[in-house]
């Protein structure tokens, strides 16, 4: 595992995956793989057979003033616990704590100047 604090994950955020897929498999020669999720698809992508970091289409109007970026993500020991320490330190959470069944449980903050991360403790 990632050790605590580390970055662990990028995701990029897109409005037009398969412009985005065609760019980064010319620019970075990615590969990419798709996992169907519980209403959309996932996109990993792969340098050769590494995994590079993953893709999701941003889709509806909740997006449509959401510019395209990407969003990284930082291991942490308890996503609970760090959300708590963080908001108490200034952040907003922009999603409270969740699960993704395999992947681990994730937190979204704002920070206090106004960046937003990721928290992630990885599943097991």
């Amino acid at each position: 595992m990632t050790s605590h604090g580390s970055f662990f994950w990028n995701e990029l955020m897109t409005h037009d995956v398969e412009r985005a897929k065609a760019f980064y498999t010319r620019a970075l020669d990615w590969s990419f793989e798709a996992k169907p999720m519980d209403g959309f698809t996932y996109w990993l992508a792969k340098a050769g057979d590494q995994m590079a970091g993953g893709m999701i289409e941003m889709n509806g109007p909740e997006f449509a003033a959401i510019p395209e970026h990407w969003l990284a993500y930082v291991a942490v020991d308890d996503v609970d616990a760090r959300t708590r320490k963080a908001v108490a330190a200034g952040a907003t959470a922009v999603r409270e704590p969740f699960d993704i069944p395999d992947v681990g449980r994730i937190a979204i903050l704002r920070d206090a100047a106004g960046a937003v991360i990721g928290l992630i403790t990885p599943a097991s």
